[in-house]
């Protein structure tokens, strides 16, 4: 391992061997009910969470008990002796504290489990941003306190709207009676709240819930990005009707609208598909390649050797210039001669609707965020989570060729955090030895244009601000900064606020953070990377990745502290390596990264008999629980509550042969094919994982020309299924039982 491994907080997931399922002893008759364990062992205190309760003797009628200082009695549905299911209601209340340990026991049983319940209602966390036609207010989320605040740019009084379960996205409707209508889209509830921008008059119309991104067209059309399923649904707001919806790429997120398409970008397969607005066809679907061209940054002489893709996190059509584009870490470079691991290089893609990826503009550092762009001035702003900065971009030069695509950037504009906002170090190690500045504090998650295109508003998700500048002179490098209004505080967790600075920090200005690799705290597809062995690797979710050290593959760090601490200096090139203070906020706020709950079971949080795969066929996940433990042989080496064996102490850190592949085939020669053996990975939460196994390859596949791309949108399947029997006892399986075991898997 070296400075330039960026696998951040998590060890390598790759689906580990299932020869035989662990079997407990057989019960004393007449004896009590047992509590043995339950899952996941962290919870959020946002939304309502399924729970696992594994047992001995449960019988139907019995209850959970969390203790001091939740208490609650939460009844139990139980499917046999050894397992049971519950939910836990959402908004338990826990102060001020970042986290809260309680302990839970079976009403009338024996035994304890610890519990964590994560306080993420209090911890305010600020997502997007839009802004009434007259710019008279703006709107933005907290996706964790279930509010929108309202905010009067006049005069910078801040009220809140109550919206639904998870609000993350915005967007704007005139409807046909010229009133504005602000569009929520929510995480974890089913449905579109409309709120009359003017009154907060809300509506309500159904919608997918797992939402990460949502547009509306001229003609009252809402467009809603989900990751439950992966699609993309257009929805029609007068008439509350879902006109068409598309499956694609997994994790659906930056939305854009062009000449009769729409712009989809997938989060975990680094591609961008083209939807036809009538009825959601697929047109193309583009994702840099060997040979697309890289200008500026680390890894510019490597275009020869771009494998694919990165998460695109924001994207912005240009009718004027034919032209989409689209931000992200950069195309993701492959095995290569030089052995130039890592391929972080945040900027700004230029991308032909027909031909696919013209260029890239590296800016060689930080993470580009947001983009907002003013046909009318030719300008793109771009927003830099990773160093708290606004990018303005000249769209012509952007556009013209790689050469005047140099000279692109007119101006950086440093995004300030308040004064009294607390440093994650002190002010003096700031803008020194090429650092970035103390502007990384303040997080600019999104941006709007105001004033016919004079005032740029910007949201500042670490500091719960709005900040204005003034763009009036931007096409001569002259904007500057106009004001600064306050949302809300969001200091109540210090410790824990300046761990998520940390995370999406790019302090050193190496283009690498946290995030860059575990957007938002989850995957980020693969990457070449680690030295000791140098090879293609998928980049792993850090979500419950408390629960299941060690880390890295071979086990290199054997705590969240001690991944905080080796990886955080390494992101940075050790310029410089992190503070105790440091290790203890980015530790802190990784561990606190929750799985999301299960969007597949039921309400009482057991699995269903009947389960709707990705494929569209169905299958049966209480029989899969049987075939789990039994026949198919899973839970060997995913026993529960989080379906690895590194969940406990005792069976911590085994690296297993299990069949599936070593290997990428990708540039075989110039990866070191060293193998000890990979780390059964949790399957908790592996419904919204993709791709799958060490390799990547269940999901992708190398292509003739070098490009590793999605072969299947399945990827569960084919990681249960193509390496069998080695990997599992999936051909002990017929095919009704195969789809038993998947709607089990995908019910974890």
């Amino acid at each position: 391992m070296t400075w330039r491994n960026v696998w951040v907080l998590v060890g390598v997931a790759v689906l580990g061997s299932c020869k035989s399922g662990a079997k407990p002893p057989p019960p004393d008759a007449g004896s009590a009910p047992q509590l043995l364990s339950i899952g996941p062992r962290s919870v959020s205190n946002q939304t309502a969470q399924p729970l696992t309760v594994l047992g001995e003797r449960l019988t139907p009628g019995l209850s959970l008990l969390l203790g001091p200082p939740v208490d609650r009695k939460l009844p139990l549905e139980v499917l046999d002796e050894r397992h049971a299911y519950a939910r836990l209601p959402a908004g338990t209340p826990l102060g001020t504290q970042s986290e809260v340990l309680t302990e839970v026991r079976l009403l009338g049983g024996e035994g304890t489990a610890p519990l964590r319940l994560v306080n993420d209602t209090g911890f305010p966390d600020l997502v997007a941003l839009e802004v009434s036609p007259d710019g008279a207010r703006a709107f933005v989320a907290s996706q964790t306190e279930d509010v929108v605040y309202v905010v009067s740019l006049s005069g910078g009084a801040v009220k809140q709207a109550a919206v639904d379960d998870g609000p993350r996205a915005l967007a704007t409707w005139i409807d046909a009676n010229k009133r504005a209508w602000l569009v929520v889209g929510h995480a974890f509830s089913p449905k579109l709240v409309l709120l009359a921008m003017d009154t907060l008059e809300r509506r309500e119309v159904p919608a997918p819930s797992g939402v990460a991104s949502v547009l509306v067209s001229a003609d009252g059309v809402a467009f809603v990005a989900e990751h439950e399923r992966d699609s993309v649904a257009a929805i029609d707001l007068a008439r509350g009707q879902e006109l068409w919806r598309a499956p694609v790429d997994p994790n659906p997120s930056a939305l854009a609208l062009g000449d009769g398409v729409l712009a989809v970008g997938s989060l975990q397969a680094g591609t961008v598909a083209l939807l036809g607005l009538a009825d959601g066809h697929v047109q193309a679907v583009h994702e840099p390649g060997p040979g697309t061209p890289i200008v500026g940054g680390g890894t510019e002489k490597f275009s020869r050797y771009v494998m694919g893709g990165t998460a695109p996190r924001a994207q912005a059509f240009s009718a004027k210039r034919k032209a989409l584009f689209v931000a992200s870490i950069g195309p993701n470079v492959g095995p290569n001669p030089a052995k130039h691991e890592v391929s972080m290089n945040g900027g700004v893609a230029v991308v032909d609707p027909t031909k696919g990826w013209v260029r890239h503009l590296g800016f060689g550092a930080g993470v580009t965020q947001a983009l907002v762009l003013d046909e009318a001035a030719g300008l793109l702003y771009a927003t830099d989570m990773g160093l708290g900065l606004v990018r303005v971009l000249d769209v012509a030069k952007l556009t013209q060729s790689d050469a005047a695509a140099r000279q692109a950037v007119l101006q950086e504009l440093a995004v300030p955090a308040p004064p009294d906002f607390p440093l994650v170090r002190p002010v003096e190690d700031f803008t020194v030895s090429g650092r970035a500045g103390p502007s990384l504090h303040s997080g600019p998650v999104a941006a709007k244009l105001l004033l016919n295109g004079k005032e740029l508003l910007v949201l500042n998700r670490f500091t719960g601000t709005l900040v204005s500048f003034d763009v009036a002179g931007a096409k001569k490098g002259k904007a500057q900064l106009r004001r600064s209004l306050p949302v809300v505080n969001t200091l109540a967790q210090a410790v824990r606020r300046q761990g998520q600075v940390l995370y999406f920090a790019d302090l050193g200005r190496t283009a690498m953070s946290c995030d860059a690799c575990h957007v938002e705290g989850h995957t980020g597809g693969v990457l070449f990377e680690k030295t000791q062995p140098l090879r293609v690797y998928r980049s792993p979710t850090v979500r419950g990745s408390r629960e299941s050290p060690p880390y890295f593959t071979p086990a290199s760090t054997f705590s969240m502290g001690e991944t905080a601490k080796v990886v955080g200096g390494r992101n940075r090139f050790h310029n410089p390596d992190p503070t105790g203070a440091e290790v203890e906020a980015l530790a802190l706020y990784s561990s606190l990264v929750t799985t999301l709950p299960n969007p597949f079971v039921g309400a009482d949080g057991a699995p269903q008999r009947d389960v709707t795969l990705p494929d569209g066929t169905h299958g049966d996940a209480r029989q899969g629980l049987a075939l789990f433990e039994g026949k198919a042989g899973c839970a060997g080496c995913h026993p529960a509550p989080h379906f690895t064996t590194d969940q406990d102490p005792s069976t911590r850190g085994q690296f297993l042969d299990v069949g599936t592949p070593r290997l990428l085939p990708l540039r075989e020669a110039m990866q070191d094919a060293t193998y000890k053996g990979f780390a059964p990975p949790a399957l908790m939460g592996s419904w919204d994982v993709f791709p799958m196994l060490t390799t990547g390859l269940a999901g992708l596949a190398v292509q003739p020309d070098e490009a590793v791309r999605v072969h299947s949108r399945f990827a569960l399947k084919d990681a249960v299924e193509k390496w069998a029997p080695t990997h599992g006892r999936a051909d002990l399986l017929d095919e009704a039982e195969r789809r038993a075991l998947l709607a089990y898997v995908l019910s974890l």
